[in-house]
């Protein structure tokens, strides 16, 4: 989650990337077609139907935990307003198309939803575009908001200090690796790695003696959006010691020698063949296809990943995996050289958020109370793998029960980095994307993919941005 106050860096999520105004313009007509005739998962917009309240979210992959989550609370709402009914519309897309896809149902009093589910890195574009209403006027006289910590509440706050979605939670990041691979590659079942060079030493290793596995997973390229920029590319830049964005001088950062390191290290992770094969890394669904398919099969050693992972290996979940929790161990990524803190993570989260365009905003926000109360931000976040953004569900016995890994994950807040929720991140993150693409397919060197990143920032930021101290 993100503060406008404490760190304009920002979260989750988990996965995504705004498209250019151009490229997003040139798809208005064939998308909002496209939304309208139900291939997203729904129309969106409930015509002016009082009676009726829709809900837009991301359905990922072959998981259905949010789906089974928000029936149960439909149907909690319909008995407690007879007479009203919760219209689910999941939208079953790649990262970066939902994003799309919501904007445009967003834009229309036709096909605006009543309720969506927003990811707080685009919060903020989405809030400058006109799509969301503030939430000012409720949250005052509701009770629960005083259970939120004040980094979840920052989540959604715009630059003009208005609220604009209640966070449902946080996560963070780090590595999870095959106990039973990192053996046979003769790594230990309590492997930690201090530096950079001790990720490469490991994978190294996995490849000479593991064959038939990937030995180290980090996301790349524009296939898989947000994941690549966050799960991947910012893990090793701000272990760097650089940043994306300087908050002090509230400018972003261009020409740092963190930034081209970073793409050296994934340069040397795909010329040497330690991670996938680049037509598997550009997949829209390679996040998904490492999760649910080749971690369960014992088909990769070591990968950057989120803390919400394992909830796809749960008995009621996409990928089913008993072993789980014997079969992975969990580490922090470590900063480039070892230099403190020592290790590296990157948290995001989702919000529930009032599209200006609603046509039942007062029944959507009875809603959103309901599905942010304390009992189902415990469900939610049990099911779902989250670490919690309320202290009362945080501290509650049968959340820390729930899950071996939710102490581990938990720990890295702390020590956590927040992307810079502001509205241009997007476009920045694109090209963050476009430049891990870029050398993970050989079409371009590290040196120059960060020059090209650095002039695309410069005239996306226009002043806001400064040359990074030293370099």
């Amino acid at each position: 989650m993100v503060t406008q106050s404490e760190k304009p860096e920002q979260r989750t999520g988990r996965r995504p990337r705004l498209l250019a105004a151009v490229a997003l313009a040139g798809a208005v007509a064939v998308a909002a077609t496209a939304c309208s005739s139900g291939s997203a998962g729904g129309s969106g917009g409930s015509g002016g139907d009082q009676s009726k309240i829709t809900v837009t979210y991301q359905q990922f992959g072959g998981s259905h935990v949010q789906e089974n989550f928000l029936t149960g609370v439909k149907a909690e709402f319909e008995k407690a307003n007879p007479g009203v009914t919760i219209d689910l519309q999941p939208i079953t897309a790649s990262e970066n198309d939902y994003y799309t896809k919501l904007q445009l149902q967003m834009r229309s009093t036709k096909t605006s939803p009543d309720v969506v589910y927003e990811d707080t890195f685009l919060i903020n574009s989405d809030i400058e575009a006109g799509y969301l209403s503030p939430l000012d006027d409720q949250i005052k006289s509701w009770s629960d908001w005083s259970q939120f910590t004040d980094t979840a509440k920052g989540a959604a706050r715009a630059l003009d200090g208005k609220t604009y979605g209640i966070p449902d939670g946080t996560d963070t990041r780090a590595l999870w690796f095959n106990k039973d691979i990192l053996a046979k590659a003769g790594l230990p079942a309590d492997w930690q790695p201090k530096t950079w060079d001790d990720l490469l030493t490991a994978a190294r290793a996995v490849k000479a003696k593991v064959p038939g596995v990937i030995p180290f997973n980090i996301y790349a390229g524009k296939g898989v959006g947000e994941a690549a920029s966050m799960q991947g590319f910012e893990m090793l830049l701000y272990g760097t010691g650089s940043t994306l964005y300087d908050t002090a001088a509230k400018k972003w950062v261009v020409g740092s020698k963190g930034f081209t390191d970073s793409l050296a290290f994934l340069k040397t992770v795909y010329d040497e063949k330690l991670g996938p094969t680049p037509q598997q890394v550009l997949d829209p669904n390679w996040n998904n296809n490492v999760s649910q398919q080749l971690m369960p099969k014992g088909q990769v050693a070591i990968s950057v990943d989120g803390s919400w992972v394992s909830h796809n290996w749960l008995p009621t979940d996409a990928a089913p995996w008993p072993q789980w929790s014997t079969v992975m161990g969990t580490a922090a990524m470590p900063t480039q050289n070892g230099q403190a803190p020592g290790k590296v993570s990157m948290s995001g989260g989702w919000t529930w958020a009032i599209p200006k365009n609603a046509d039942n905003p007062g029944k959507a926000w009875e809603f959103i109370k309901l599905v942010s109360d304390k009992a189902h931000h415990l469900k939610w976040d049990i099911d779902n793998v989250q670490i919690p953004v309320r202290p009362d569900v945080a501290s509650d016995p049968s959340y820390v029960a729930a899950n071996p890994t939710n102490p581990f994950f938990s720990s890295l807040v702390p020590i956590t980095t927040y992307r810079p929720a502001y509205a241009v991140y997007p476009r920045v993150s694109n090209e963050i994307q476009v430049a891990t693409e870029s050398v993970v397919t050989g079409t371009a060197d590290p040196a120059a993919a960060a020059k090209t990143f650095d002039d695309q920032v410069k005239s996306i930021a226009g002043d806001a941005v400064m040359t990074a101290t030293g370099s």
